[in-house]
């Protein structure tokens, strides 16, 4: 048979290559980084497809590079008071310190699992902090942060790790499987990508009934690659719901890079433009470009201007969860090496050019922090922990399923003897 494609080449499968080897040196050469106050920010009122050039930009606000002060510079700069700098500096460091502990609890064996939140800790506080307290939340386990910046009491959020005799869930979730009605927290899942249809439809379901609340969820860039991402997309577009999409591009699904998930090629940003939606591309290591972002997108979901996608670009420096080990992907100075720094630093610093933050300011407050978390959990423990109890009785099982208890579950309860 002749070869009528006139190529004799055979065909290749590209393989998006690895980052340098585990044991190597990391390398960040191939980032691009625009200058902090480089793009313009629109209208929150402009047709989607005058914000697809910033599905390709980073928007950032603190130019804090090497060398210079960190001042807050263009268009996005949200002009926030130095009282609500520190509020979000205070919550970023908050969730650290809680992560730390629990991590440590993990580690000795008071419970089963855990993920921490480290290097991403403005996602969660400057997102909360830019939108209504009662805008409702879907989230995945990686933004504790936003129950911290609301207020969620600390002694619950440990009970629930514990699933002990005082875990709000009564110890029927994992773990970091947090759900909050009164703080607009909806139930995480532990399958991923379920977080953006579900936030979708309340926010429909919120535009159907008139009200004026607005929904936002969160997947990692890894998600993006299930069928949940682009039906949420869709929906999102065709019905202008009024939600926020956020996309936490973290450089690591797990073990395998961004760029397997399709980050080689184009940004996830760039998700939207196919279908029509708003975007924007932001530095997720700086909490005043990540509340500005989010407060836009809000703004506009709110005025009924439809669905904005955000990818936070941003690094998890820790491990994916206490069953992982990154030095097995990935090289070990890979987290001390990321250009775009510690969240919680570069807001230190940028209070401290505006004179109204110190280093000795700032080791205080990491002390209170320590001690009050260290306090809380002796709390938390007093109530039991996962490997000791008590826990909750056998009988709250068949409990709040249903508005009244059918006979078979009834029954099952009196075989157990409960």
């Amino acid at each position: 048979m002749n070869d009528i494609s006139g190529n004799p080449e055979p065909l290749r499968l590209h393989i998006p290559p690895h980052r340098p080897q585990p044991g190597g040196h990391a390398d960040f050469s191939d980032l691009r980084l625009p200058p902090a106050g480089n793009f313009a920010k629109p209208a929150t009122d402009v047709p989607s497809v005058e914000t697809h050039p910033l599905a390709t930009a980073l928007i950032r606000v603190l130019d804090d590079d090497e060398g210079k002060p960190s001042r807050a510079v263009g268009e996005w700069d949200p002009q926030l008071d130095a009282e609500t700098l520190r509020r979000g500096l205070r919550a970023m460091m908050l969730t650290r310190a809680y992560d730390d502990r629990m991590y440590r609890a993990q580690r000795i064996g008071k419970t089963s699992f855990y993920m921490k939140c480290t290097g991403e800790e403005a996602i969660g506080v400057a997102q909360a902090m830019a939108l209504a307290p009662d805008d409702m939340l879907f989230a995945t386990y990686r933004q504790q942060g936003l129950l911290l910046a609301r207020g969620y009491p600390l002694l619950d959020m440990m009970c629930q790790i514990y699933s002990n005799a005082h875990d709000p869930l009564k110890g029927r979730q994992l773990p970091v499987l947090y759900s909050s009605r009164e703080y607009s927290f909806f139930s995480l899942s532990g399958n991923l990508g379920t977080q953006l249809p579900q936030a979708v439809g309340w926010a429909m379901a919120s535009a159907y009934k008139g009200d004026r609340r607005i929904a936002a969820g969160w997947i990692g860039e890894g998600a993006t690659a299930e069928a949940d991402f682009h039906h949420a997309l869709t929906f999102a577009a065709v019905y202008r719901a009024p939600v926020v999409l956020n996309v936490v591009n973290n450089q690591w699904a797990i073990s395998s890079h961004q760029e397997v998930a399709g980050g080689e090629e184009a940004t996830f940003a760039a998700r939207a433009i196919g279908f029509g939606l708003a975007c924007l591309r932001v530095d997720g290591n700086d909490f005043l470009a990540v509340y500005a972002a989010t407060r836009w997108a809000a703004e506009r979901a709110r005025a009924n201007h439809g669905a904005t996608l955000i990818e936070l670009f941003t690094y998890r420096a820790g491990s994916h969860s206490t069953s992982d080990d990154p030095t097995r992907y990935r090289p070990e100075d890979e987290p001390a090496t990321w250009p775009l720094g510690d969240p919680i630093i570069r807001l230190k610093r940028h209070l401290i050019a505006l004179g109204e933050w110190s280093d000795e300011r700032h080791a205080q407050a990491e002390a209170e922090l320590a001690d009050i978390v260290r306090e809380t959990n002796r709390q938390a423990e007093k109530h039991g922990t996962l490997a000791e109890g008590p826990h909750f009785s056998v009988k709250t099982m068949f409990e709040d399923v249903y508005k009244e208890m059918p006979w078979h579950l009834r029954r099952q309860r009196q075989e157990l003897g409960v």
